[in-house]
């Protein structure tokens, strides 16, 4: 992997293990596939970080249809499930495909880059 894709790699990374919304199997398996940078193992573990990031992002219509949901009031409190539902729907109009939370945002960012890493 070229530095440049590597470093800009790891700090897409420490942006998604930083932010609130990351997932325990997403930040795990961020730090795997960091531990394993310049082993062995890095491909495998690319390979392996990308699915689960792959399987982590969501999509703008699940955001939509969660924060609309009756477990979704639940977990934000009504007006707060509003405000969310209400801002998926504006990025979507304006062309967004997944939640731009900063840990969505940090995967797509890294999924951007999918076809570089696992070269």
């Amino acid at each position: 992997m070229d530095k440049e894709l590597l470093n800009y790699t790891v700090e897409k990374t420490h942006e998604l293990m930083n932010a609130p919304s990351c997932s325990k199997e997403a930040k795990t398996a961020a730090q795997t596939w960091l531990d394993a940078v310049g082993t062995e193992k890095e491909a495998a573990e690319t390979k392996n970080y990308i699915d689960e990031l792959a399987a982590d992002i969501m999509p703008i219509d699940g955001l939509i249809g969660f924060a609309e949901s009756d477990t979704g009031v639940q977990i934000f409190g009504a007006d707060t499930a509003k405000h969310i539902a209400a801002h998926a729907k504006e990025i979507k109009s304006a062309g967004a495909n997944y939640c731009d939370c900063p840990a969505c945002a940090a995967a797509a960012a890294i999924l951007d880059k999918k076809e570089e890493l696992l070269k």
